[in-house]
Formats: structure tokens, C-alpha cells, sequence
């Protein structure tokens, strides 16, 4: 795979981590740089990670991920999705919430299983994971970082409403996820 192939190939897998870092900067109501950071760290990291894990796991493994990634990223997006929407409905900041470990944990696994795919992808195509892994998950960074920058002033400009719409966005990319590897 030739330079200008990864890189379309890691803008296309940033695509949803992008999505998700737009959602949640929407949903803050003070995003800090600190927090950009957080965020593109966490989705860089495990879009990083997640094709040497499929690249390992090539050829022991491929037919039963292949078979259920889609239905593990729909659901852990629905997950994080309602309960968004839930908290939207709550009185007082889900900033906390949004930027807790165990949520941005959850949407990195989710958003990066399709890396996991490719990892396997790549394992039949390539002997070296780590340069692949490494433009990915920079891409990625990048992507999540300037997503949630960009989120939060689409979030200052509709001022109420953006966790709850955050919420049906993250659900919808999880059914397009789904949807995508089922029809």
C-alpha cells in the first residue's frame, strides 16, 4: 500500500472518530485544549492499536471478528448514543460525563473496530504493521482533535439541544456502521 492509499485509508477510518470528537465538543460546554487533547488521544491511540491487534490476530481469528465487529461497534455506540440523549434531559453539566475515561474508552473501542479489520487486511498485504498504524492513528489524533474544536463552537452556536442531538448522531453512525456490513 503506497503512501497516498494509507492516508485515504486513514481519513476514511478518522471518519467516524471524527464524528463522535465533533458530538462531544458540541456537547461541552468549556472545552479547554487540554480536552481536545483527551480526545485526540484517546481515538489516535486506539485507531493506532486496533490494526496491529487485527494484524496479530489475521490468522487465527479473521472469521469470527469479521462476522460480529459491526454489531459490537452499533451497540457500543447506541450505548453511549441513549445514554447521551438520557443525560440531555438531566439538569447539570454532562461535561463530566462526556470527558470521563470509561466513555471515551468506550467510543475509541467503537470507533476503531473498523482498524481491526484492516490490521487484518493489511497482514496479507504488508510484513510491517507499525508504519501503517502509525499514520493511522496520527490522522486520527488529528482528526478528533480539530472534531471537537470545531464541535464546540457548532455547540456554542446552537447553545442547547447539542448532547441530545449528539446523542442520535453517535446512534446513527452506529446503524450505519451496522447497516453497512449487513446489506
Amino acid at each position: 500500500m503506497g503512501l497516498t492509499e494509507l492516508l485515504l485509508t486513514a481519513i476514511a477510518l478518522a471518519m467516524d472518530a471524527f464524528a463522535v470528537s465533533v458530538t462531544n465538543g458540541a456537547s461541552l460546554k468549556n472545552i479547554k485544549t487540554l480536552d481536545c487533547l483527551k480526545i485526540g488521544l484517546y481515538f489516535g491511540l486506539f485507531q493506532f492499536l486496533m490494526p496491529i491487534l487485527g494484524f496479530s490476530l489475521a490468522f487465527s481469528f479473521k472469521e469470527y471478528i469479521l462476522d460480529y465487529d459491526h454489531w459490537i461497534a452499533f451497540f457500543l455506540l447506541l450505548f453511549i448514543g441513549a445514554k447521551m440523549i438520557k443525560e440531555s434531559f438531566e439538569k447539570g453539566s454532562a461535561d463530566d460525563n462526556i470527558m470521563s475515561t470509561k466513555n471515551l474508552l468506550i467510543l475509541a473501542i467503537a470507533t476503531s473496530i473498523d482498524a481491526m479489520a484492516v490490521g487484518i487486511t493489511l497482514a496479507l498485504t504488508t510484513s510491517n504493521i507499525l508504519y501503517p498504524a502509525a499514520i493511522i492513528g496520527l490522522v486520527a489524533f488529528a482528526f478528533s482533535f480539530f472534531g471537537a474544536k470545531l464541535g464546540n463552537k457548532i455547540g456554542e452556536f446552537f447553545k442547547t439541544g447539542a448532547e441530545w442531538v449528539g446523542g442520535l448522531i453517535l446512534i446513527g453512525i452506529g446503524l450505519k456502521i451496522l447497516l453497512e456490513h449487513t446489506l
